[in-house]
């Protein structure tokens, strides 16, 4: 059952993620695999946002992400960039390169940060140290943030996450990908907020397989993420705006342990500064 999207499907559903389409706020990420986009039917089929690729290490761009952008831009669905961390690369580097090639557009969600083991790559198939993997990505986030004055979302899957992120970086929001199992029982003690379910889905607009993804929350609680009055990574609300009224279909996230209370920024609150996958399991997420 697609529940709120009836003109979405998937091409090997799994069982094991139907609860999915319990929840009311779906979206897609998409790259140059996905080809020409149709974005207005995209739009009609109830797509209410979408992550695409632009960048991956220091020197690679993806070679549709402008017209991808454009495209979802003029359809009216609220977009966001991602950037493929090569672990091969200086993290400043990386920060740079992505800060080259993102539109400074007010209206774009937050960045994304995707960190994975990439065991594919020719050139970089290696892990790295744990410290120094939260040493690059606690660096690419503040540069993240200091670019576009939004909190930036972490994208991983489940390895990665076992292997470096577990009890890290706590009050950022998480996207995670889990096509075959609820994240609860693959993830331990990390609350979502973005759920990648399957990487076979259907949609109008888009030829063959996409990702499918679903927001934790409710329709109030989306709407106050992007308006800056929600921090969803804390979920915590501007002491301005009560909590709205409906509940949320997700789960539960701690509160961050934190001396005062967050309050989620208004985007564009901080100003800019000068910067100093064909997947074939659950654990990698490159959208191929």
């Amino acid at each position: 059952m697609e529940g709120h999207y009836p003109a979405k499907g998937d091409a090997r559903p799994h069982p094991g993620v139907a609860q999915a389409h319990a929840y009311p706020i779906h979206g897609i990420d998409i790259s140059r695999w996905q080809g020409d986009i149709d974005w207005t039917a995209v739009k009609g089929a109830g797509t209410r946002f979408v992550f695409m690729k632009a960048t991956e290490g220091g020197d690679h761009v993806d070679p549709a992400f402008q017209r991808n952008w454009e495209g979802a831009r003029r359809a009216g669905i609220p977009r966001g960039a991602y950037h493929f961390v090569y672990w091969c690369r200086p993290a400043h580097e990386q920060a740079i390169w992505f800060k080259q090639h993102i539109p400074s557009d007010p209206d774009a969600l937050p960045p994304v940060l995707d960190v994975e083991w990439n065991g594919h790559s020719k050139s970089c198939p290696k892990k790295i140290d744990r410290n120094l993997a939260l040493e690059k990505i606690q660096l690419m986030l503040t540069e993240l943030e200091q670019l576009t004055g939004k909190k930036p979302i972490i994208y991983t899957d489940i390895t990665f996450h076992k292997d470096v992120l577990e009890g890290q970086f706590d009050d950022y929001p998480y996207w995670i990908r889990s096509t075959a199992g609820l994240p609860e029982t693959r993830y331990n003690g990390r609350p979502w907020e973005f759920w990648q379910f399957t990487t076979t889905g259907r949609v109008p607009g888009i030829k063959g397989d996409v990702d499918r993804n679903a927001f934790f929350g409710n329709e109030g609680e989306f709407i106050g993420w992007r308006t800056g009055e929600f921090d969803i990574g804390t979920r915590r609300w501007d002491k301005q705006k009560g909590v709205p009224p409906q509940p949320s279909p997700g789960p539960e996230r701690p509160a961050a342990p934190t001396p005062s209370p967050v309050v989620a920024r208004i985007p564009g609150s901080v100003a800019p500064v000068a910067s100093s996958f064909q997947p074939p399991d659950d654990e990698v997420a490159e959208t191929q």
